[in-house]
């Protein structure tokens, strides 16, 4: 499985971006999808998950600015950023198929956001 994120970019506090991710090499539906970041010299921090079922996981420091959504028959996951903050500035990783034993066997390159003013 290949993931292929993108809209990463630099913003002003306040503003708002949207990250994509599509999912290629598989037939199948799958299981969870997420967005990771990290920030420097930080460790990696689960932002939000989306569930093929539709159940959905934010961290507390993103609720209610954050929005994860996916498309099930494209295996392409979505994250909605509004109200963007300095502490928001990271690396934005996309990551998919969630194993309880090792965690996310899926990762992608990553995409930079930039909040600053």
């Amino acid at each position: 499985v290949q993931l292929q994120a993108s809209g990463g970019g630099s913003v002003q506090p306040g503003g708002s971006l949207r990250l994509s991710c599509a999912a290629s090499g598989t037939t199948g539906t799958i299981n969870i999808m997420a967005w990771y970041r990290q920030a420097p010299g930080k460790q990696p921090e689960l932002v939000a998950s989306h569930g093929s079922g539709g159940d959905t996981f934010y961290t507390g420091a993103v609720k209610g600015r954050f929005a994860i959504s996916r498309d099930n028959a494209k295996n392409t996951v979505f994250l909605q950023m509004n109200s963007l903050k300095l502490e928001d500035t990271a690396v934005y990783y996309c990551v998919a198929d969630y194993d309880w034993r090792t965690g996310y066997n899926y990762w992608g390159q990553g995409t930079l956001v930039t909040v600053s003013s």
